[in-house]
């Protein structure tokens, strides 16, 4: 759960927590999608298991716990970005088990955020997603709050590179970890195999680098409520463009165009206060 300010300085919860942010987001745009992640009994949980039910999102294997549900306390700075603390020690998001990981084969697979970082979690987790033989997309969403040293952060965020068929992050996640090396860092993880890697930069626009390729779109102008939940949005939407695609398809005009439709997505969540991404119907009539 995302506690999120506004005016006056009180903190409203608002549900959050990237891979179910995607979730949701794939959801809306309609899209048959199934969370595998933590909710819990409590009062908080019950929200966000409410709030995803609402959007379409199959929540047939989720693992439900009465450990206490992980919280996010965001700020928001002048720019309407966000920081967070978290609070996760024995919560139900991170109270994990490989026997609550399901079998089958599903058609796309987004997997991110601080689950991909926490052991022994992490750990289960990518042996899980390396069996199967679906697309992955992941998005490290890199929390320096829980993982301050960023060699260790690095080689966590490069085991799940090697696994990776589209990685989405963004500039600021990028500059943590490595430096100023964008192109270098990039060209490496095509070279170990990424088909796509796609670039988010705020004001500036997305860039997806492939073989040989570089496509980039400008923002979409909005007035600014906060940014909680446009990078999951945008990670909804290459899901979305797998789908319609395939990854082979997302070349040339087709993966400009599907940055272009990210990036109003992206767009609409920010006018909103917390991680409330577009339905189809909203996305094609901005």
């Amino acid at each position: 759960m995302d506690l999120i300010p506004v005016t006056g300085g009180e903190r409203v919860p608002m549900v959050g927590g990237g891979p179910a942010n995607t979730a949701k987001a794939v959801a809306r745009l309609g899209y048959e999608t199934y969370f595998v992640g933590g909710i819990s009994s409590d009062v908080y949980g019950k929200a966000i298991e409410e709030e995803l039910v609402g959007s379409g999102v199959d929540l047939s294997l989720v693992y439900r716990g009465n450990e206490s549900t992980a919280l996010a306390i965001a700020t928001i700075d002048d720019n309407g970005l966000a920081k967070y603390e978290f609070e996760l020690e024995g919560t139900a998001s991170f109270a994990f088990d490989v026997s609550w990981l399901p079998s089958g084969e599903p058609e796309v697979m987004h997997v991110g955020s601080v689950a991909t970082l926490i052991e022994p979690g992490a750990t289960e987790l990518l042996k899980w997603v390396s069996a199967k033989s679906a697309p992955i997309i992941f998005d490290p969403n890199v929390r320096p709050s829980i993982q301050g040293n960023r060699d260790v952060y690095r080689a966590a965020v490069e085991r799940w590179v090697d696994v990776a068929t589209i990685v989405k992050l963004s500039e600021d996640d990028l500059n943590w970890l490595y430096g100023s090396s964008e192109k270098e860092v990039i060209d490496a993880w095509l070279h170990r195999g990424v088909s796509i890697v796609v670039l988010t930069r705020a004001e500036k626009g997305l860039r997806a680098y492939s073989q040989g390729s570089v496509v980039e779109v400008s923002a979409v102008q909005v007035n600014l409520v906060d940014s909680v939940g446009a990078g999951d949005t945008i990670g909804a939407v290459l899901v979305e463009s797998v789908l319609v695609h395939g990854v082979a398809g997302l070349v040339g005009e087709t993966l400009k165009s599907v940055l272009q439709r990210a990036a109003k997505a992206a767009a609409i969540t920010c006018s909103r206060a917390g991680a409330n991404p577009p339905s189809r119907e909203e996305l094609e009539a901005f």
